[in-house]
Parts: C-alpha cells; structure tokens; sequence
C-alpha cells in the first residue's frame, strides 16, 4: 500500500514539476535581463576637445576615436579640407596619441607636422586641415544618453545575485529530480552530475566575487543556467557523459577568466596580436594534416582518447585578429592583415568539410568588417566574390551539394538524407508544451541527438516552451550587446562583444533551424548547451568578449588603480 501511494506521488509530483519548469525559467530569464537593464554606469567624457573654428566643445567618450568628415567617424568635422578619414586619437598606457590614417593635408600637433604616432598632452592643439582642437580635462559628466534598453530610473533595485544563482541551482533541481528520485529509490550515480554543476557553479560565483571583485554575474549565470541544463540533459541519456561535458564547463570558466584579464589592456591584445594570428593558423594546419573525418568533416584530431575540434578556439583567436590595430581604424591597411587571415581560415574549413563552421566565420568576418571601415561598398564586392567561391566548389565538389538535396523537403527522404531532420519534428512534437521530462524522451537513439539536433531533444524531454525560452535568451544576449558596445570605452570592446554575440547567435540559428528544417543541417553545436568539450569551452570564452565591454567589468580595479 505504501510502495503505491509512493509511486503515485511521484508520478503527479512530476507532472506538477513540468507544467513549474518552463515558468521558472521564464523568470530566470526575465530576472537576468531586469538586472542588465538596471545597471549601467553613468557617462562621462575621458576629455574634452574644444573646437576653435566653431567655439563648440566635443566630449571625447572612447579610448580610439575616428576623426574625419565621414558620417561613421566618432568626432565627425563638417569641414571640408578634412579627409573623410583623417585621424585617430587614442589613449594607451603612455598617455594620449594622435595618428594620421593617410590624410590628404596631415596633421600637426601643436603646429608641427607628424609623420608617425605623436603624443598629446592636455592644452596641446591638434589641426586637421583647417580645423583646429584643443585638449582639455573633463571635469564635469557628461549629459546621460537616453537608451532604448537601459533602464535609468533611481531607486529601482534588482535582483540579488546570490538569489538569481540560487534559482537556477533550484531549477537544475527540479529538471534533475526525476532522474535520481524514482520507485526504485535514490539513484546516486543520476544525482552526480546535477551535484557537481552546482558546487562548480557556487565555487565559480564565490571567486568572481570575492577574489576577482566582479561587482556583475548576469551574464555567467546565464551561462550557467543553459550549460548546466545541457549537462542534466545529456546525464538523462547517460550521466557518465555528463564529467568530460563538466570538466571542459570547468576549463570554459578558466579561459573566460584569462581572456577578461588578457584583453582588460588593449596594448596586450596589439602586442600578442601577431602571434595569435600564427596560432589559429597552425591550429587549422595541424588539422588539416592531421585531421580525423567524423560526421563527413575533417574538423577533429584525436590523440589517444582525446579529441577536440580547433576550429571552435580559432574562433576566439579571429576576434582578437579582428579587433587590433585600432590606431588605423576605417582605412584599408587597418584591414589588410585581417582579411588575409579571414581568407585562410574559411578557405581552411571548406577543405575540411565544416561548411557550418566556415558560414559563421564568413559571417563573424562582416560584423567586424563593417564596423571597422564602415565600408558598404567594400562588403558588397566581398559577399559577390563569395557567393562566386562557393558556386565554383559546388562545381568542383558535386557531392557537396548532395548534402542539401533534402533541404525543405525532409520528408520526401525520411529514411535516407532526411532521417535526422524528420525524426527531430517528430520527437519535438510528442514533447508538446512541457516535455515528457528528462530521460523519458526517445530522441537520443538518433545519431548527433545531444549535439547537432540538441534543440530537438529539449523541445520532446523540457516542452517546446522552455526550448523557445532557451533560444530566446541567447537572442535577448544579442539585443543586450548591442546596446552595451554604444557605451563601451574601447572600441577593442565593441567591436569584439558585437562579433562574440552575432557569431553565438548565427551559430544558434544554424543549429536551430538546421534540425528543424528551415536551413540546411550544417552539423553544428547550440552554445552552452549542445556535447562537445571544445564547443564548451569556446562558447565561454566568446562570452569573455561580451562580458568585457561592460563598464561594470573592471570597476573595482580601475578604481583601486
């Protein structure tokens, strides 16, 4: 009598516990970017240049700062004898510097002509053609710029992020249950995998905190929230699984950490920018000789038992290619050395077989393109010469095309190309609005299920709510980007939370819509969420790029220093 008042209280308590999940997580969700929106330090201008022509004052707002004619330059002259690109000035470690981009009639300082990088001083005069700028301090904030998504009003408190953690370490709990509370009793080694995810969790919260004095822990615990719903996930199938998945979430948390204090110094990123450039393409050399063919691309190498994919850290090192040399922002030598390493790495991947992989390097390599040069024209002519590349491939490789023959018509091959893709909407399906729960779902006899069609299996085992919850945060993760690079102080941090988040959310896209059948199955991973070690730790150190360009980042120190 009592094994089966047991076994129908743990099968109504879980049915209550699905229709709870999807609404805790909505306001997990919704907690975290309440709390993005309430925090943001006031604006105020690093100098002053006063225009003498104009008798205007210009407030200098960013450490690199275009000045020329053009409408994309951040001190922008309506004067005509200034070149559509004229200067940059910039601060480094040694103070203020002023550099010509290939002026027209070039730049003096203090009336003395400059060939190369010159400093300047506050009451130094800087012309530019018939333009004349003086430097001074700022002693007075600047006017607090209006926003579409920060929320400024005074008095408006958020969320305790101690208790944002505590509910997501609550939900993991709640997704977790059923796995190791059962009929049978307590199943330790089902429980693992949701332990070892909070300890790691609170350890990582406790060192932001008390060590690295982070005064903000929105975004890790987003992170944290998809990565340890993706852990639990893949423990439903197997939680032996679950410990490479949760070391390489460990590894994430140490290279996020290293790339905060790597790039927290622009002059760093410029110093090492050279031979992170040689490392990316070593690393996609190694694999093309040494690469193993798993999946129908050669993006793997494997020693031993161990195996990793490259090119899921060549995606950090191009951002970091991406965003150097900003002392010759929106001029072709700024962008030669970039385009030239974009080239080699997509060229790379399409000799691989990774053409998911190749798709948003060619994507990421716009985004910082155009924000760099603020060239059109120049992108027009890039995606033209492309689209030209990828037809000649198709005619010198016919079997690639073959990969997209069953693209928007899954079902007319539901057992040879289109196996994969019909079987993810049908167990999507059978999920309904709240999923059949973890472990119960059918998805994972299917080949890729925890990593390309991953979105599947949260859609038939969480509900089709919580997976669009899910791909609505890292879309949100965007939105806040944007926002946050208009305030950035370095354009090294706009350009390079702008390209992170498009490239976490173009790879999003393609893993979403791939397995549902809106683009084609490219073969690659949802951030955070999906197995793979190296997409682990990767997708955590793209998040360093974001996480970098908030004021709030380096507060406590620079205000020590």
């Amino acid at each position: 009598m009592l094994e089966t008042f047991w076994e129908w209280l743990l099968q109504n308590g879980m049915l209550v516990l699905r229709f709870l999940q999807p609404l805790l997580a909505l306001l997990i969700v919704f907690q975290i970017f309440t709390s993005m929106r309430s925090h943001r330090r006031a604006e105020q201008p690093l100098i002053l240049l006063d225009n003498l022509n104009t008798r205007d004052q210009i407030p200098v707002m960013y450490w690199e700062n275009s000045i020329g004619r053009s409408k994309t330059s951040d001190i922008m002259l309506a004067d005509p004898t200034v070149s559509r690109d004229h200067a940059v000035l910039y601060r480094r470690e040694e103070g203020w510097l002023v550099d010509d981009t290939g002026s027209k009639s070039g730049v003096r300082v203090n009336g003395r002509k400059i060939d190369a990088t010159a400093p300047v001083h506050i009451g130094d005069s800087i012309a530019v053609g018939t333009t004349t700028l003086v430097m001074r301090k700022a002693n007075r904030p600047n006017a607090q710029k209006s926003s579409w998504f920060f929320d400024r009003r005074k008095g408006k408190r958020s969320i305790s992020p101690a208790f944002l953690l505590f509910l997501v370490s609550f939900f993991h709990f709640l997704i977790s249950l059923p796995l190791w509370l059962t009929a049978e009793g307590f199943q330790w080694e089902a429980f693992l995998p949701f332990g070892l995810v909070t300890v790691l969790a609170w350890i990582f919260f406790g060192i932001s905190r008390r060590v690295l004095k982070r005064v903000n822990f929105e975004l890790e615990t987003l992170a944290l929230f998809l990565s340890g719903t993706g852990i639990i996930l893949i423990g439903g199938v197997n939680p032996e699984d679950t410990y490479t998945q949760i070391a390489s979430l460990a590894i994430g948390m140490v290279i996020f950490c290293f790339i905060l204090w790597f790039i927290e110094e622009p002059d760093r990123v410029m110093r090492w920018r050279m031979l992170i450039l040689i490392g990316g393409l070593g690393l996609l050399a190694l694999n093309l000789l040494l690469g193993k063919v798993i999946g129908g691309a050669q993006n793997w190498i494997k020693i031993g038992s161990f195996s990793f994919q490259p090119s899921e850290f060549v995606k950090i090192a191009l951002i970091f290619v991406g965003t150097s040399t900003l002392n010759r922002l929106q001029t072709a030598k700024n962008m030669t050395e970039f385009i030239g390493f974009s080239a080699l790495c997509i060229g790379a991947l399409f000799f691989m077989g990774d053409f998911g992989t190749a798709c948003i390097f060619f994507l990421t390599f716009l985004i910082i393109s155009f924000i760099r040069s603020g060239d059109v024209r120049s992108l027009i002519f890039i995606c033209a010469a492309a689209v030209i590349g990828v037809f000649v491939i198709l005619q010198l490789k016919p079997y690639i095309a073959n990969r997209f023959a069953a693209w928007g018509n899954v079902w007319d091959y539901a057992d040879s190309l289109g196996y994969q893709q019909t079987r993810v909407l049908s167990y999507s399906a059978s999920g309904g609005l709240f999923g059949m729960g973890i472990g119960q779902g059918e998805l994972y006899k299917v080949a890729a299920s925890r990593s390309d069609l991953v979105f599947g299996m949260l859609c038939e085992e969480l509900g089709v709510l919580f997976a669009i919850i899910v791909a609505a945060s890292i879309a949100c993760l965007a939105l806040y980007t944007c926002a946050l690079s208009s305030t950035s102080r370095s354009t090294l941090y706009s350009i390079a939370a702008c390209s992170a988040a498009g490239m976490l959310v173009f790879q999003s896209c393609l893993n979403i819509f791939g397995a549902t059948d809106i683009l084609p199955l490219t073969g690659v991973t949802l951030p955070f969420v999906s197995m793979g070690g190296s997409s682990m730790m990767a997708v955590w150190g793209l998040l360093a790029f974001i996480k970098a360009s908030d004021e709030r980042t380096y507060a406590a120190r620079r205000k020590k220093a």
